[in-house]
């Protein structure tokens, strides 16, 4: 005699059995049959239900991103020095900003330096900061 037996074990039926148990029993009984039915389905509804339950969330997020960011009056562009005095539209550069010329004459200046002559310079630390020190 093997020592378990081919038969499946079931609980008895009682009137004590509540509904979802019988609901639960009558899932797992019909899942193995129908798996896309009974579990994906309901999971792809879940998920494209969740969808567009998050969109108008969202797009409340860019709005008042949106609010946060305001068109600039005439004067104050001017004041940004985004806008000239006649008010012509484009952005005006920063006049001591560098140019950069071509990669070679980025490259020789950068070799002119001397980087071999260097001394290390310890960073002045705010008041009750730790510096490191042991």
């Amino acid at each position: 005699m093997p020592a378990f037996q081919a038969k499946t074990f079931r609980r008895a039926t009682t009137a004590s059995s509540t509904l979802g148990e019988k609901l639960g029993e009558a899932y797992r009984a019909r899942l193995p049959r129908h798996p896309f039915l009974l579990f994906g389905l309901p999971f792809i509804m879940i998920i494209v239900a969740g969808s567009f339950a998050l969109t108008p969330a969202a797009a409340l997020r860019y709005e008042r991103y949106d609010r946060k960011v305001k068109q600039l009056s005439q004067e104050e562009a001017m004041d940004l020095g985004l806008k000239g005095a006649d008010g012509e539209e484009g952005i005006k550069r920063n006049p001591r900003r560098r140019v950069l010329g071509d990669d070679r004459e980025e490259y020789y200046r950068l070799m002119a330096k001397d980087l071999d002559d260097w001394e290390q310079k310890r960073v002045q630390r705010f008041k009750g900061e730790p510096d490191g020190k042991l």
